[in-house]
């Protein structure tokens, strides 16, 4: 009986792996799966249409109630800020939730093990979805400002007390509006990255951006007007403000005031290093 040999299978060989993998390729990598999921469009429309249209309910409410309002409310009435009202209260709090789960989504669904494999520097990866999550979440945030500014503008205009452009600090609190809500998200994200799970961040978040801020308040006064300064907060509360009077006085101007708030959303300050201490790994 003849016996039959199969040829050698011959394997071809690869390329040697050259370079290393770089934060370039982390953005691109980050900027795909953010771009992939449907969450990330549902949330961000959710804070266009939630911010411009309460915006604009209370633009209408406002001017259709613009004769009943007292001289004095007249006087000090910020037409800047009512527009803008809702999309930084609200705006941020979607942001947050947007900011957690950039983070706490790779967590929950184990894909983080692949992201560390293909670039096991961790710093690079929590820079690289910090990035393109900041950037993302401030150009749609500048273009929900100046949408929510344009039409409450035009629905205030019979009132005689509407803003433009150029006006006196009117651009200001539209841009440092939309720093304020995308840097909230960033405290969200730095949250995540040491929490790891999205329902802890973003109840967390919560309660430094809004209970908090409630229970300070109840403070006695002394003790009220010199924490609220160091707290996240506070930059809303001025960076919107275009009209003399209407300042708060126990808190500094709108920029230092912003200032602090950035200061709690640099995610890359310790929090690989952190997490690290915390669960070991």
């Amino acid at each position: 009986m003849a016996t039959t040999t199969a040829p050698a299978l011959r394997l071809s060989a690869l390329p040697p792996a050259t370079g290393r993998a770089g934060l370039a390729g982390a953005l691109r990598s980050e900027f795909t799966k953010l771009r992939s999921v449907r969450s990330t469009y549902w949330t961000l429309l959710a804070m266009v249409v939630v911010s411009v249209g309460i915006g604009a309910a209370i633009s209408g409410g406002v001017s259709a109630n613009w004769s009943q309002m007292s001289p004095g409310d007249k006087a000090t009435f910020d037409a800047t800020q009512v527009s803008l009202f809702a999309f930084f209260q609200l705006g941020q709090l979607v942001l947050a939730v947007l900011g957690a789960l950039a983070i706490t989504s790779e967590y929950s669904t184990g894909m983080i093990r692949t992201s560390l494999t293909a670039q096991p520097r961790r710093g690079a990866v929590y820079a690289a979805k910090a990035i393109v999550f900041a950037a993302v979440a401030l150009v749609v945030s500048l273009v929900t400002s100046f949408i929510a500014f344009f039409l409450g503008q035009a629905l205030l205009a019979s009132t005689g007390a509407s803003a433009t452009l150029s006006d006196p600090n009117v651009l200001r609190a539209i841009i440092g509006s939309a720093l304020f809500v995308t840097v909230v998200g960033l405290i969200a994200f730095a949250i995540g990255a040491i929490i790891r799970h999205t329902a802890g961040a973003i109840t967390t978040i919560i309660a430094v951006m809004f209970v908090i801020p409630i229970i300070v308040n109840l403070l006695p006064q002394s003790w009220r007007d010199d924490m609220v300064r160091f707290m996240p907060d506070s930059a809303g509360r001025v960076i919107s403000v275009t009209v003399a009077g209407n300042e708060f006085s126990h808190l500094w101007s709108a920029w230092p005031q912003f200032a602090v708030t950035a200061i709690y959303g640099r995610p890359e300050l310790g929090v690989s290093r952190l997490e690290r201490i915390v669960f070991h790994d």
